[in-house]
Formats: C-alpha cells, structure tokens, sequence
C-alpha cells in the first residue's frame, strides 16, 4: 500500500503529513553539521537545541531562508533524514509527495525544491502546491466554490496573503518578513535600547511569552538574560509587552500595507465576498497577541484566527492528496 505524504517545508519547521495517519512528524528546519568533516550530526529538534550554543567545529544551520532553499545540499539531507525516521519505506513503495511554497517562488527555486523531494523521497511524483492556498485548504475554507476567500499566513520566513476563488489563487503577495523578522526586531530593539545583546531563540522566547502587537492590550513582562554591549559581562533586564510592539512595529506595518495593496487589486466581485466572509490568519504569526484585532481596525474588514493555525498547511497536503488523485 502506497501511503502518499504531503509535506510543509517551513523555514521554521518541517511538518510531514502521511495519508490516512495525519501529522506524524513536527521538527524544527535545522541541521546541526562538524565544520571540519562536514558530517550531519543531528537534525530537527536535537539540532534546535544548539543553535547560539554550538563549539566552533559544529554548525547549527537553517537550509531554508525567507521560505526558499539556501542550501540545496542540507534541504536535501534534512528531507532524508525526516522522511527515514518515518520509517515508511516498508509500506512505501514510490509515494506521491505534495510540497508547499511560497507564491513569489522563483522557476529556479521550484526545481530546487522538487529535486530536494525527489532525491529524498526516493523518485516519487511530486506536486508542488503554492502555501496559502494549502493554509486556506487546512484552515477549512471551501477555496473550490465559486467565492472569494482571503488568507493571511505568517510562517517563519514568509508571509503569504492571497484571496482565493475556484480552487486557485486571484491575486496574491508574499513578503519575505515574518516570524524569523520579527525575532530580530526584537533582539535589535533589546540591543539598542537596553544595549544587551541577545540571540535568536531568547527573541523568539520573548515574542512568544510577551510578545503583543497592540499598545495596551497585553500587560506582561519578561526577565531577558544576554551580554552586556558595554563591558561584555552577562546582565539581565526586564521587557515589557508593549515594548514588543514598539519593536514589531514597523514589520507589521509592512504586512498590513502587503494586505492593503492586495486589497487594492482584487476583483470587485472576490472583495465584497471577503467583507462578508472576512480574513483568515493562520501560520506561527497567527498567534500573536492582538494580530486579529490590529488587521481588522487597518482593513475593515472582520479578521478571524484558524483553529490550527500551526498545522493548516500540514492538514491541507492531505486534504489535496485526496482531490490530486480524484482528478488524475
């Protein structure tokens, strides 16, 4: 029995869905590699763990970057390596595999992704899906109906907005400035107005415990711990949530006028269905204290949250598995 799966290859995580068992593998997209013998020491969460911490012989590295392949080699492995622990090939012969990317993909970066796909799948088919159509798909809209849909997902390294009709997409932007962006927002904020120096996963760490885009809605602190720019020593500082959203500011700005724009362009028809229908958000950034609210109060237009946000694309691979194979 040939068990297709779909995979969403996020720069922030790998999430693999097997036909008929659901999302059975989550990891982050990281690669831990010795420098000098330019061996694979670990992948997904285990190489998570060393990332900012790792000796100078061992890199922890992310092969993806703003959504698109950066190295083609460590993609290629780290697919492998998911696709093995899966330990699928003995149920597996040659199964079809649906990938997910970004909408403003280049022709290049498509064949990137498909040789990567290939090559660790095994020589399987594999179909390439553009991300938001399959975030709106997992998020539960009906996208195949002849009626406008609009969807806003903010992954690791690009955010993807689109307004979808027929089973495909009208009009669409994506935006190299997501979840990873506003990770270093906030650690260039914390070193420039506290003069702390702070690495990724402690940003990451404080835009999910605090982190709120909406002055005044989220009154919450956190001890942040780095080094001192000034004498180099270690110190900590408290950070506010509203000071997240000084730091975040200027990014979701950019994705508010990326939606505006959108807007802009969609067919007369598509936009007075989404003022009924309204915007989904979904992806990491979805869970953002007061995104809902800070899209509604720019767009006009009601804005809710996916009940999955994190897994929408995951679950949409396999709901287009099924119509893939109804049609072929």
């Amino acid at each position: 029995m040939v068990k297709d799966i779909g995979i969403d290859l996020g720069t922030a995580n790998v999430l693999i869905n097997v036909k008929g068992r659901g999302i059975v593998l989550n990891e982050p997209s990281v690669v831990a590699i010795d420098t000098k013998s330019g061996r694979v020491l670990s992948v997904g969460s285990e190489a998570y763990q060393m990332v900012g911490r790792t000796p100078s012989n061992i890199r922890a590295i992310r092969p993806l970057k703003d959504g698109v392949i950066a190295d083609f080699d460590m993609t290629e492995q780290m697919l492998s390596y998911f696709i093995k622990k899966l330990n699928v090939k003995g149920f597996m012969s040659r199964p079809n595999i649906l990938i997910c990317c970004p909408t403003n993909t280049t022709d290049i970066e498509r064949k990137a992704i498909r040789q990567a796909a290939e090559k660790s799948g095994g020589g399987s088919k594999v179909y390439l899906e553009e991300e938001p159509k399959v975030a709106a798909i997992g998020a539960g809209l009906d996208v195949f109906q002849p009626h406008g849909n609009m969807v806003i997902d903010i992954g690791g390294g690009t955010s993807d907005i689109a307004v979808l009709s027929l089973g495909d997409i009208v009009v669409s932007r994506s935006l190299r400035a997501a979840g990873d962006k506003l990770n270093s927002d906030i650690a260039n904020y914390v070193r420039n107005k506290h003069n702390l120096i702070i690495g990724e996963r402690t940003a990451e760490k404080v835009k999910m415990e605090i982190g709120s885009v909406l002055k005044g809605h989220r009154d919450e602190t956190f001890s942040v711990r780095g080094r001192n720019v000034v004498d180099g020593l270690p110190k900590t500082i408290t950070m506010t949530s509203d000071e997240t959203e000084e730091a975040m500011h200027d990014t979701m700005q950019a994705m508010i006028s990326a939606a505006k724009d959108l807007l802009s362009t969609t067919p007369p028809e598509l936009a007075s269905d989404i003022i009924d229908r309204g915007i989904v958000i979904t992806g990491g950034g979805a869970l953002l204290d007061g995104i809902d609210m800070l899209f509604s109060e720019h767009l006009k237009v009601p804005v809710m949250i996916s009940e999955t946000p994190l897994d929408d694309v995951a679950l949409g691979t396999g709901k287009l598995l099924d119509h893939i194979e109804k049609s072929n």
